[in-house]
């Protein structure tokens, strides 16, 4: 299980979070490192020279034990509940692979790569279609008539809330997306722990966790007003791991205390404090090469053609020529629901009397650019994490990706 290893879960997290600030900015995306850290740990297995030690900087891992943990978080993320993985390698028939290699690999499939492009895509595609409940229909573009190998992980992560929201709309009168009327998502409840302001060096951070009713979690993330959606991404995965201290919401003083948050006293019938939420629904779509933050993936001198760089995986000279990750997420009224493959070549009626007492009431208001994050509760482990840069307008039609199931 992914809780009994904390040093895959440390260092897939810190992936996520520099990959964030370092690829996320105004529009709205997803990534998840949790897909592209296995991929590159059986990589490190194979490498030599620069290339291992440049993968195992990437992965905060030895080479050595590599394949081991990488093999070990695909199985562990595919027993979890609400999360599905896979690995699979295609391969042209004249590329000799070291069966010490293979056979250590979780396959889900070992397919052939024949040199006709359409044809190996057709057959790629339906395999990222079939692993990801036909979210993402098509392998990322890293196929063509010289490619020798491809590695692919396809993951999706879907939870329903524990406490569902109810569609609403709602119209912003401060930020980017003032003046307009917005699909919403609405939810009033008891004040508790799960809102929470982490005192970060870039600020005070709002942090919402929506609970999934099977041990999945999204926390939402709000920063200062025009903060780049990557710093915040960046510092909320610190938050989540407790690097920065946090003050509850229920000792923030009446005002307008932290992002996103009104804290004001008003009339009720028992004093219980109470949280309202309002957020937006969202889809959101990411296509990443990573090979634009190759450094960050262990991948900078692994593009040198000039000679191979895996020796592990076959006697023939390999070197990586493409790496990308396409993956949608999508948060509604009952639940969330996120895919991502990662290929890699080489309110009552009436009028009421007025209750009376007094009691604390909260408002959280997601109504403008924000992150999140979807993480497995137990471990901490970020599986998803992306930033929704632009809303759904009220009577839009659903975008592709809205339909929530388990």
């Amino acid at each position: 299980m992914v809780t009994e290893d904390t040093t895959a879960v440390r260092a897939v997290n810190a992936m996520t979070a520099n990959w964030a600030r370092e690829a996320v900015g105004e529009r709205g995306t997803v990534l998840t490192a949790a897909g592209v850290w296995p991929a590159l740990a059986l990589l490190a297995d194979a490498a030599d020279g620069t290339v291992r030690r440049e993968l195992e900087r990437a992965l905060g891992i030895g080479a050595d034990s590599a394949l081991a943990q990488g093999r070990h978080l695909l199985t562990a993320l595919g027993e979890l509940p609400g999360v599905d993985s896979a690995l699979g390698l295609w391969t042209r028939q004249e590329l000799p692979l070291r069966p010490e290699w293979l056979n250590r690999l979780p396959l889900d499939t070992h397919g052939a790569l024949t040199g006709d492009v359409d044809a190996d895509l057709a057959r790629m595609n339906a395999w990222a279609a079939r692993h990801t409940d036909g979210m993402i229909e098509k392998m990322p573009p890293v196929v063509d008539p010289d490619t020798l190998l491809v590695l692919a992980t396809a993951l999706v992560v879907r939870t329903t809330w524990r406490r569902p929201f109810d569609p609403s709309l709602t119209a912003p009168r401060h930020g980017p997306w003032a003046g307009r009327t917005l699909a919403g998502l609405s939810r009033t409840g008891p004040l508790s722990e799960d809102i929470s302001v982490a005192h970060t060096p870039d600020g005070p951070l709002t942090t919402l966790r929506v609970a999934g009713d099977n041990g999945l979690d999204v926390h939402l993330l709000l920063g200062a007003e025009g903060a780049p959606g990557g710093q915040v991404l960046h510092t909320g995965v610190a938050a989540l791991a407790g690097t920065y201290p946090a003050t509850a919401v229920e000792a923030l003083p009446p005002g307008t205390p932290a992002p996103g948050l009104t804290v004001e006293t008003v009339q009720s019938w028992d004093q219980t404090p109470v949280l309202r939420v309002t957020a937006v629904p969202f889809t959101v779509n990411g296509e990443h090469n990573l090979l634009d933050h190759a450094p960050l993936f262990g991948l900078g001198s692994a593009c040198n053609a000039s000679h191979g760089h895996f020796p592990g995986i076959s006697g023939a000279p390999l070197a990586i020529s493409a790496a990308r990750q396409s993956a949608t997420a999508t948060f509604g009224a009952l639940g969330f629901r996120a895919a991502a493959v990662t290929a890699l070549a080489a309110a009552p009626g009436g009028v009421p009397m007025a209750p009376p007492h007094r009691a604390k009431l909260v408002h959280a208001r997601f109504d403008r650019p924000f992150g999140f994050l979807a993480v497995h509760r137990a471990s901490g482990l970020v599986l998803m994490s992306g930033w929704v840069g632009e809303p759904e307008e009220y009577g839009a039609p659903p975008r592709p990706g809205m339909h929530i199931s388990r």
